[in-house]
């Protein structure tokens, strides 16, 4: 059975979601925003054979969770600063007239006392209908995205998404999948990590965790040690504390047969810091493969560069230097319980997953990944 309509996806900027139409266009523009906690992401693609292609797109950091970890709230100023970018958003769906759409909130929304408040102004100021999904939900659409990544050797797979709230871990066994299939049988579970017997060779979630820890958050907890390496370490060593309860925790995993897929910008930054990219190029860094060894000497080099040496590193960005080192920690925490030689970076994330979902529930994609 088809999943339901979301929410998010009325015309815009009606706020009364019109009636179900016909049958959909599939030249028809879909829209995936992704508010995180600590930016606002946007991609507006068209339906390309069993894929899509992207004819727009809006990133910035707009820092939405600034002191949520003290006060609990998120700020005035913060909130103004998203209804900023929001804006923009807004006027990108209104140029393409876009209809379809879905706009997700994250872990700065889940866990703030006024999301609804903040919730309400969004509506109020842009007109935009912002919808708060459950970490369940995150990661699935992080985990579908990533499946045209899954190599046809691997077995168990762990998929990361180190987000600036919060970080998802889905762990996957395939063994039982025939090797072409692989691919298919991870889209499936856009349906839910739970799912009932099916006739089909079926990839099984043996546990996901969503660690309430990610590269902002990770960073605001330890910003009071002066240290780098100190604050390094110990934000590693939190951060692997909070994996206890995770089921794979105490496997032993052996290299072989065994992939990490990693979505962030913490992972797509190592993957460019390693090829020395002055310039960011995605189609370099997705898909890209690394071993444990590799991110560890790119991590290690981090280190040596210090506060001013990263900020001044164009590998680094701009944008990036300040919370590259939290984003390392996470990562460094990982492959030390799990060393791989298959590390794929994905350039790809929450909105493709979004993307996805939409046009498969559509019928618009082109023998579709579910």
């Amino acid at each position: 059975m088809a999943p339901k309509r979301p929410k998010g996806a009325g015309a815009f900027p009606k706020a009364v979601e019109p009636p179900a139409p016909g049958k959909p266009d599939p030249d028809a523009l879909y829209a995936a925003l992704d508010l995180g906690t600590n930016s606002c992401r946007m991609l507006i693609a068209q339906p390309k054979g069993s894929q899509f292609h992207v004819v727009d797109s809006f990133s910035k950091s707009v820092q939405l969770g600034a002191g949520l970890e003290a006060s609990g709230k998120l700020s005035r100023a913060s909130m103004w600063r998203t209804v900023q970018a929001l804006r923009i958003c807004r006027k990108k769906l209104q140029k393409h007239n876009v209809t379809r759409m879905r706009l997700v909130a994250t872990e700065a929304c889940r866990r703030a006392e006024n999301s609804r408040e903040f919730i309400r102004m969004v509506k109020r100021e842009t007109g935009l209908s912002l919808e708060i999904i459950e970490a369940e939900e995150e990661a699935r659409l992080a985990v579908i995205s990533c499946a045209p990544l899954v190599s046809k050797k691997t077995e168990q797979l762990l998929v990361v998404d180190i987000g600036g709230g919060s970080t998802e871990l889905v762990w996957i066994d395939i063994s039982k999948v025939p090797k072409i299939e692989r691919p298919l049988a991870i889209m499936r579970l856009s349906r839910g990590f739970s799912q009932a017997e099916s006739p089909f060779p079926a990839a099984k979630v043996v546990d996901w965790i969503s660690v309430p820890l990610g590269v902002a958050t990770l960073r605001d907890q330890f910003d009071d040690v002066e240290d780098d390496a100190g604050r390094f370490a110990l934000m590693s060593c939190s951060f692997e504390e909070k994996l206890a309860d995770f089921s794979p925790y105490n496997a032993t995993q052996a290299r072989e047969g065994f992939q990490i897929i990693g979505t962030s910008g913490t992972v797509t930054t190592v993957a460019a810091s390693h090829l020395g990219l002055k310039r960011y190029d995605r189609n370099k860094v997705d898909g890209l493969r690394m071993t444990s060894d590799q991110i560890d000497a790119v991590i290690r080099d981090y280190l040596s560069l210090g506060p001013l040496g990263r900020r001044a590193d164009p590998r680094i960005g701009k944008d990036r230097h300040a919370l590259i080192m939290s984003g390392a920690a996470i990562l460094q925490a990982l492959l030390r319980i799990w060393p791989t030689d298959r590390l794929s970076v994905a350039d790809r994330g929450l909105r493709e997953g979004l993307l996805y979902a939409q046009m498969s529930a559509d019928g618009v994609l082109e023998d579709g990944p579910f």
